[in-house]
């Protein structure tokens, strides 16, 4: 008895999100498509030249834009970005840097820091547990 292997697929949104890019700025025939994992594997390791344009130039989906901009995406809509941006859009917000981006980026920080105090606080109260049992 042989089994068949069918290639896993997956579709062209979910491909364009692992790519990093955005799904209406891509080619035709990989928006009506099916993406093999293999396939997406191929595009990771040896980006087509319109991949690397999208990934340099844009437009970005919304979580590449807060990554570049060190916001959340939420920060994004709360400063009223909700259309891709290009990568020249993004560097041009960055240099206008207008108070909404400040902002955002500063809550974006306590965001990190509260994040590193809680895994650290964590660690500590797992290594006291630890110490207090004995060993078997």
């Amino acid at each position: 008895m042989t089994s068949h292997q069918t290639a896993q697929t997956m579709k062209p949104a979910t491909a364009a999100k692992k790519l990093g890019v955005y799904l209406e700025a891509t080619p035709a025939e990989f928006q009506e498509g099916v993406v093999s994992r293999t396939e997406l594997s191929a595009l990771q390791a040896d980006p087509p030249q319109w991949l690397q344009d999208l990934r340099r130039n844009g437009p970005h989906p919304r979580p590449v834009v807060a990554a570049k901009l060190g916001v959340s995406i939420a920060g994004l809509a709360r400063g009223g970005i909700t259309d891709p941006l290009t990568t020249d859009d993004i560097d041009a917000l960055k240099t206008e840097n207008p108070e909404w981006l400040q902002k955002e980026r500063a809550t974006q920080a306590e965001v990190r820091k509260e994040t590193v105090r809680i895994k650290e606080m964590q660690a500590e109260k797992a290594e006291r547990a630890q110490k207090r049992q004995p060993n078997a």
